[in-house]
């Protein structure tokens, strides 16, 4: 059977991982400082907001995976019915996307990090800005969702079904 909306948990870990991804964007330029730091081989100075982009990372990614776990044993709600064919392949190829990057970004970055592979920092680098893309177009999508075609789809992101994964109220 198909949800009707997301549990509480596929809520709070789909908001707390866009706080966190918004949070590494704006609080970035201490590890850019650092990386370049042993670029150049001097010693990087190890803020707690270098700390924080890296475990920041680490849990966007633990928290990207319970994501796929949860979506797998639970399932998500149907995109709505009388949605055209190429929004509805635009949703699916935004969400796997998000998925995917939410996953090979902080691999990279640790990648980079603890092994200093300068590759990793590249692909670390350049995804950001896929990132960046896919959800400016999450957003827009679901905006155009909620406030041109009110099919109140954002509605299932923040008030959901209010049960637990396990089925319970």
């Amino acid at each position: 059977m198909t949800p009707t909306g997301y549990s509480r948990t596929q809520i709070t870990l789909h908001w707390s991982i866009a706080i966190l991804i918004v949070a590494q964007f704006v609080l970035h330029d201490d590890i850019v400082a650092a990386w370049q730091a042993i670029g150049k081989d001097a010693v990087p100075d190890i803020s707690a907001l270098v700390m924080f982009h890296v475990i920041g990372g680490s849990i966007i990614l633990i928290l990207a995976v319970w994501r796929l776990v949860l979506r797998s044993k639970r399932g998500v709600p149907a995109l709505p019915e009388k949605e055209a064919p190429i929004l509805k392949f635009f949703a699916h190829l935004t969400h796997w996307a998000l998925y995917a990057l939410m996953i090979v970004l902080p691999i990279t970055g640790l990648a980079a990090w603890f092994g200093g592979s300068a590759t990793a920092d590249f692909i670390h680098i350049n995804l950001k800005f896929g990132l960046l893309a896919f959800v400016a177009l999450h957003v827009l999508g679901a905006s155009f969702q909620q406030f041109v075609l009110k099919t109140g789809l954002i509605n299932r992101m923040i008030a959901g079904e209010h049960i637990t994964d396990d089925g319970k109220n």
